[in-house]
């Protein structure tokens, strides 16, 4: 069995937004096609992933992402992934509640948001993103969503979170029983921070891939299981996608696990640590570096509010690591240089050091790294 396969053009107006709940509620019950997101920013999206063609009728949404090869492939999400996902996070978070939406539904963190309220039988409150992420749109609308009875919930990632740690906007952080971060990698200052200001920010791990994220804190979701091969997060659970669409490479789903691109390790307490992924490993003189550890090292130093760690070539090394910061206050290169040798080891201390205004980004928080490595090149 079949079903259609159709775009769903990616509003930022919240009464827009809104106006999907009946679809997207189709679309999992399977009374209507299954959905593409995309944004008119990617004109070629649905062309490439074949939207005139219809998909397995066990589809409900498609997730068009580029992973690591740049070309665009579409993550295939049954219904049962989907829901299994959402039930699993309130089952995690302390049940259902009232969830405030801010960021882009084009991303499964953000279709989740609605999910996960449809599932919960609660109305949504929407920032308006028509002019980009904005605390004073994100603080009216969180404002609005504590109004309501029962747990309240949002979903962020780091740079979010990080512009709205102060005024008003902190004050309603304060009100949400747990803020789901995801997108990209936590740093541990400002979860610090938020520790210290009373927001329970949570870290999160996962994909579209795993119909968003799917090990909390470094606990896996019920049902997830998490396996590490010579180092390689690989997952299994009804969290996963069936597949993808738009592919033809090595399919990394294999005897029900998705072997992920992504680099972790065990914790003393038996937590999950992601560490970065396996291509952005760095091999300088021999010696293999995690990026993560290095940008942890370097925004633990006061002044700096984000940093993106690569490889670039180099005739002796091989690889020299290079950082790309972003600080209020600059520190200087040495201070810079002993942080990170204090905390990763004289290897992993940067050869080159630029600073940025801003780092690029990819997606939802995601740094592009390909962007990084030409300004640093």
């Amino acid at each position: 069995m079949v079903r259609e396969l159709r775009a769903l053009p990616v509003p930022t107006r919240p009464a827009e937004v809104l106006a999907l709940l009946p679809t997207l509620a189709a679309a999992l019950a399977g009374d209507g096609p299954a959905l593409l997101p995309v944004t008119d920013q990617e004109p070629g999206l649905p062309a490439a992933l074949g939207v005139d063609r219809p998909v397995d009728d066990r589809v409900a949404l498609v997730i068009g992402t580029s992973g690591s090869t740049g070309a665009p492939k579409g993550a295939l999400l049954a219904s049962d992934a989907i829901k299994a996902s959402a039930t699993a996070t309130h089952a995690r978070l302390g049940g259902p509640g009232t969830w405030l939406l801010a960021m882009s539904v084009r991303y499964i963190g953000g279709l989740q948001v609605l999910i996960r309220s449809l599932l919960a039988g609660t109305r949504p409150a929407v920032a308006d993103l028509t002019d980009g992420f904005r605390p004073e749109e994100f603080t009216k609308a969180a404002f609005a969503a504590l109004e309501a009875p029962g747990r309240h919930y949002t979903a962020l990632v780091p740079t979010q979170l990080t512009r709205l740690m102060t005024g008003d906007a902190l004050e309603a952080l304060r009100g949400f029983d747990a803020i789901v971060m995801g997108g990209a990698a936590m740093p541990e200052a400002l979860r610090q921070r938020a520790r210290d200001e009373g927001v329970n920010a949570i870290p999160s791990y996962g994909m579209s891939e795993t119909a968003s994220g799917c090990v909390y804190d470094g606990v896996p979701l019920d049902g997830v299981s998490i396996r590490l091969t010579d180092g390689r997060i690989d997952i299994r659970g009804p969290v996963l996608a069936d597949g993808y669409r738009g592919f033809d490479g090595e399919s990394p789903f294999v005897d029900g696990w998705f072997l992920t691109s992504d680099l972790g390790r065990w914790l003393a307490d038996g937590r999950l640590e992601v560490v970065g992924r396996l291509d952005d490993v760095i091999n300088t003189g021999g010696v293999k570096i995690a990026p993560l550890l290095v940008e942890r090292a370097l925004t633990a130093v006061d002044g700096v509010s984000d940093a993106c760690v690569i490889g670039l070539p180099d005739a002796e090394w091989g690889q020299i690591v290079a950082a790309a910061i972003v600080a209020t206050e600059p520190p200087s290169e040495a201070q810079l240089r002993e942080a990170v040798k204090t905390a990763a080891g004289r290897a992993a201390v940067p050869k080159v050091i630029r600073f940025l205004p801003e780092l690029p980004l990819l997606g939802p928080g995601k740094v592009d790294r390909k962007a990084v490595r030409r300004a640093l090149g």
